[in-house]
């Protein structure tokens, strides 16, 4: 197969005039955090099967594949073409002809939405207060609350004393039956500043007729004043009733027709699909529970706040048509509002025929280009006592997962780097193939039997039904043939993260406004 080119102002030609295209970053997400484009979506090159049909669901979309240098670019677009992508390019002199263009490099991951937030706290001046001011309001026992609007689990991780979990989507619906008074003061946090940013502007957009404020750095600002966070918290929103809703969505739709967002029929969703030459992304924004419990077919889950938090890995194909939907008329207007405002042609879906589909919609995935063996976790079992030295584990989980728990003796090993992996795992008789459930496991099989000459087996079930078996279990980086380079690990998660680095990223995230109007490509705006 042989691949043509496009050059980067050819790429940021096509940014700045809208023109739908996909501009993927193909090396594992550390090193695409430490630099990239703005507009670049990071789809590593030995995910891409599990991940591509979802995240590029058009065929013929323009796709350009780059890495810096590592060799993994090339691979990465013959794996597109085997998928069936018609106009997969590489970037002429990868990464580095970016940087000798003098176009710019963020670093961090979703820098769209994060740069989004600071360039709407310029333009807005979005209220916010210091971790000091709000810790004395807690104190002082003021007519206040705090609404965390990070995902559930970054909230019960770590959480301000007293905040309760408002997903940023749900701030708008749920804001006042936390706070019925109109003298309440509302404040938003999140773990850095964007979130906590777009919520509380969010609740000012809305017309609330309450004080609002961001706190100031989120709860990594907290951390550095020195003050105390709790942890395991469990304090949700109450429902809402009619009224609420009712005044809530009268609100969020006067907010999206001012941003521009445009309304969908199920006659324009008939219409999307039979065009060929647009990508629809179609989200339903509502919480998981929700969707789990019936959702319209062909919609996809993604929590609304975390939808325009994480648009990069949401919808890789910038330019492309996104439309939401809830059954409310409160998160997918609030969501679409913002996602318009960071240049997106966004759609609300109107009078949903039926949430009727229930569940998670099936994965759609290639086939194997070759079938796998299969092997049980109780006869993998048999096989380690028997003969540990004659049958090499190797498990394509993710590092974090790994290191949590894993077969003992296996090896861990990132498929993008099958070939040095190898190289460090003693020869055996006999491989095993494994990660979660064996999915991205048998897609590298092959290639493990290319390369020893050995039998290949994949475990049935994966990890998991090791696990579910009750097997034993191995903890810690015990053996580690690739780096952990498959995650950056973002100053603002955990609670062990070094005073430093979460300093460094604030000051970054200062920097971003001014990163921005170098740039040019952002097509940024706000109402």
């Amino acid at each position: 197969m042989t691949t043509d080119t496009l050059t980067p102002s050819q790429v940021r030609q096509s940014l700045l005039e809208g023109r739908e295209i996909a501009l993927l970053d193909v090396r594992e997400e550390a090193p695409f955090a430490e630099g990239h484009p703005l507009w670049a979506a990071n789809l590593p090159t030995g995910r891409i099967e599990l991940d591509a049909w979802r995240r590029i669901p058009r065929r013929d979309t323009v796709i350009a594949v780059y890495d810096n240098g590592e060799g993994l670019a090339e691979p990465a677009a013959r794996a597109l073409q085997a998928l069936g992508y018609t106009r997969v390019h590489l970037l002429a002199g990868g990464l580095q002809s970016w940087k000798d263009a003098g176009l710019e490099l963020f670093i961090d991951v979703n820098v769209p939405s994060k740069s989004f937030g600071e360039w709407l706290e310029a333009e807005r001046h979005t209220p916010s207060l210091p971790a000091e001011e709000v810790q004395a309001l807690i104190d002082g026992g003021a007519d206040m609350v705090v609404l965390d609007a990070r995902r559930w689990d970054e909230y019960q991780t770590m959480s301000i004393p007293t905040g309760v979990s408002v997903p940023g989507a749900e701030l708008v619906l749920r804001a006042q039956a936390l706070a019925p008074s109109p003298s309440t003061h509302i404040v938003v946090n999140c773990a850095g500043r964007t979130r906590s940013i777009v919520g509380t502007q969010s609740l000012v957009n809305a017309g609330l007729p309450h004080r609002i404020t961001a706190l100031r750095n989120g709860t990594i600002g907290w951390l550095l004043a020195g003050q105390r966070l709790d942890h395991g918290a469990s304090r949700r929103a109450p429902e809402v009733t009619p009224a609420q809703r009712a005044q809530a969505a009268g609100r969020a739709r006067a907010v999206a027709d001012r941003a521009g967002v445009r309304r969908a029929s199920a006659a324009d969703l008939q219409r999307f699909a039979a065009e060929g030459q647009r990508t629809t992304y179609r989200f339903d924004v509502r919480t998981p529970e929700e969707y789990a419990a019936g959702h319209l077919p062909g919609f996809r889950h993604y929590a609304g706040g975390q939808l325009v938090q994480e648009t990069d890995h949401a919808a890789p194909v910038r330019g492309a048509r996104i439309v939401l939907a809830d059954d409310d008329g409160v998160r997918a207007n609030m969501s679409a509002s913002w996602l318009a405002q960071m240049g997106w042609e966004a759609w609300v879906l109107d009078d949903a025929p039926g949430f009727t589909e229930t569940g998670e919609p099936a994965p759609d995935h290639p086939a194997l280009p070759a079938p796998v063996a299969g092997v049980s976790p109780a006869m993998l079992a048999q096989w380690l006592q028997g003969d540990a030295q004659g049958t090499a584990v190797l498990d394509f989980t993710a590092s974090a997962s790994y290191v949590q728990r894993h077969i003992p003796g296996a090896w861990w090993l990132l498929r993008s780097q099958l070939p040095q992996a190898l190289a460090a795992v003693p020869r055996a008789r006999r491989y095993v193939v494994t990660c979660g459930t064996s999915l991205l496991a048998r897609y590298a099989a092959q290639a493990v039997a290319q390369a020893t000459g050995a039998e290949v087996f994949a475990l049935d079930g994966g990890t998991q039904a090791w696990i579910a078996a009750g097997l034993p279990l191995e903890h810690g980086e015990t053996r580690l043939a690739s780096p952990r380079i498959d995650r950056y690990r973002r100053p603002y998660e955990g609670t062990d993260a070094p005073r430093s680095a979460m300093q460094a990223y604030l000051d970054w995230e200062f920097g971003l406004v001014e990163q921005l109007r170098r740039d040019g490509t952002h097509g940024f705006r706000v109402i």
